[in-house]
This record gives C-alpha cells, structure tokens and sequence, in this order.
C-alpha cells in the first residue's frame, strides 16, 4: 500500500472516532441539563416574615359644616321705631347688653294707665275685705271684687312687658352680624335686626357609615381642618352620637366640639375631619404579601420548606400595611416578596432580613 494512502486512512478514522466523542458528550449533556435546571426551578429564593398582632388605631375620614356653639337671630316681638342703635357689626357683646332701643313712648304710657287702675283695684279690694268682716259684704261680691284685682294685675304685667320689648337685649355672650336697621327705620315682628354668634366653641356635625358605629364613643379626639387655614389642623372630641342611623344613607350623625379661643373658626365653613377610633390589637401585615386574583386576596405561606397559597379576608389599610381579618394566625410566616414566582406547592429557600421585622404602632 502506498504511505500517502495509508496516512489518509489514518486521518480519516481520528476524524471519525472525535465525531463520535463529541455526539456521545453532546447526548451527555443533554440527559443531565434539564434535570439540573428542573431543581434549579423547583426551588424559589423569597424573603419572609412572621404574621405579628400589634395596635392599630382606626381612622375615619369624613367632612361637615361648622356651626356656632349658639346662633339666633336678633328680632323685634312688636312693629315700631328704631330710636337708638347700641352695637356696631362685629361686636363682641355680653350677655344681657343693649343692642337697640325702639320707641318706648306708648308703652309707657299704657304701662302708667295698667298700673293706675291696679292700684284702684287694690283699694277696692282691701276695702271690701274690711266690709266683709263687718258682715256689711257677701262672700260673692268680694270674690268678684278680687277676680277684677287679679285680672288688672294682669294687665299691668303685660304693659310692662311690652315696654321692656322695646329694649332689645344680647341673649348670651357672642359676636354680631350685620347691622340691618337704622335709627328711625320701622322695625315688623320677626325682622332680622342682626345675628348673634358664640363662637368660643365650634360645633361641627359630620356623618360616619354604619360599619363604624361600634368604634364610635364619646371624648374620640378629631383632627379637623379647613381649606380657608390651609396648614392649620384643629383639634377637638366628640361630644354626641345620633339616636338613629338614616336608613338612606346607612350612616349615624356624629357632634364634635373644637375650642376656638382666637376666634379663627367660622359657622358654615367647610372642614374634612379625621376621627381617631379606639385602638385595638388585630393582624397586620406587609401590603407587598398580598396576592390579588380575581376580587380576592391571597398569601403564601411557609409549612417547612414549602410555599402553600391562602386565602384571606384583608381589612383596614395604613401606610405600606394590611389588617388580615381572617385566614392567618398569629406566628405564620408568610412570603412578602418573591411571590410573583410562587405556585400553591412551591419549594423555598427563605431569608428573614432584619430590616423588616414588625414595626410596632
């Protein structure tokens, strides 16, 4: 055989058994690789925690309308003429000061004639008492005798009290409104004169669904501000509770009081409030540890090195937190991130970090 031939026979079988080598790594390869990676997904590094009770406080918002601690308005009880005008718009008053005076004169004088003829009525009468002692009088007369005593005395009472109508008086310590007569000026019953305000405390009335009725009591402190006192929050209590829940609207009529010294409140303004409810001990944790499907909630949570999906009933929400109304207990270790990995069944690799151990209320 020539050397050139035997040497190409040579080449050929060294190419033919490294063919052979690299089809048997190669078939190798792809027995054990999907197996590995089969493990590798099977296996699912997430971050834990432990489901923790701690306080939580319920917050309700809501929003009312302030309303003065008292409120009236200043009117006259007879038609007549204003003759002096005693407050100016915006007064602080005191209680019982004169505001405006109308004309007195005919009151005067009816209250002169009512009390003249009492007074002859009371003449008559202790004479006829002395004529009934010395039998010169019947029982009847001096009855009638005294009935028109009473009745004159009436009379005389009524005069005196239309003159002091004439002199219109401050109710309670407050503020006045609008001037709204002038001196001169005809004043009709029932006419607005001014209005008259005790703002010292503000009374702000605000309404709280039924689902809140169990948390409300009386002295809950409220937070109220107003979009007139940007960047100043009032405080006060709750002072009463409605009788009755409206059934349109399912919700109870809360009364809340906020001192107000300086005067910076007013009636009718417009004010969002945040109750602050009674603080109670409930399940919180970690908003990222909820899985949402389909209107529901769900957690993973940890039984050895296995994730197994739970569903739970969530409830009041704070900053970065859940309340778990049902579904978890006390001491379960949940997955509050890696979730997006997890099935029902999954296995783990937890860690715990530090950082993100419960933060008490």
């Amino acid at each position: 055989m020539p050397r050139g031939v035997g040497h190409r026979q040579q080449r050929i079988a060294c190419s033919s058994m490294l063919a052979m080598a690299l089809m048997l790594s190669g078939c190798d390869r792809s027995q054990t690789g999907p197996a590995q990676n089969t493990v590798q997904r099977d296996t699912v590094s997430v971050t834990t925690t432990l489901v923790a009770s701690r306080a939580l406080s319920t917050e309700i918002e809501a929003v009312g309308t302030a309303r003065a601690n008292e409120s009236v308005d200043v009117t006259s009880k007879s038609s007549n003429i204003v003759t002096a005008v005693r407050f100016d718009e915006g007064d602080f008053v005191k209680r019982g000061q004169v505001l405006v005076e109308l004309d007195s004169a005919e009151a005067r004088a009816a209250v002169a004639e009512a009390e003249a003829t009492m007074a002859d009525s009371e003449s008559q009468f202790n004479r006829s008492r002395e004529l009934f002692a010395q039998k010169a009088l019947s029982i009847s007369q001096l009855d009638q005798i005294e009935a028109t005593l009473k009745a004159n005395r009436a009379r005389a009472n009524a005069a005196n009290a239309r003159l002091s109508d004439t002199v219109i008086r401050a109710g309670f310590d407050g503020r006045t409104g609008f001037r709204r007569v002038s001196i001169g000026g005809l004043v009709s019953p029932g006419a607005v004169i001014t209005t008259l305000d005790d703002t010292s405390t503000i009374k702000l009335d605000f309404t709280v669904p039924e689902t809140y009725f169990y948390l409300l009591k009386t002295g809950l402190p409220i937070t109220a501000q107003s979009a007139g006192l940007p960047n100043r929050p009032f405080e006060g209590k709750v002072t009463n509770i409605d009788s009755r829940i409206d059934p349109a609207t399912r919700s109870v009529t809360v009364r809340a009081e906020i001192p107000n010294r300086d005067g910076a409140l007013r009636p009718g303004m417009f004010m969002t409030v945040l109750l602050q409810g009674a603080v109670a001990q409930t399940l919180l944790v970690p908003e990222a540890a909820i899985v949402p499907e389909q209107g529901r909630a769900y957690v993973f949570v940890i039984d050895g090195n296995v994730a197994a999906r739970r569903e739970v009933k969530v409830g009041r929400r704070r900053v970065g937190e859940v309340e778990i109304v049902t579904g978890l207990k006390e001491g379960d270790r949940i997955v509050v991130d890696g979730t997006q990995n997890l099935r029902d069944g999954s296995r783990v690799s937890e860690s715990t970090p530090p950082a993100e151990a419960p933060v008490s209320s």
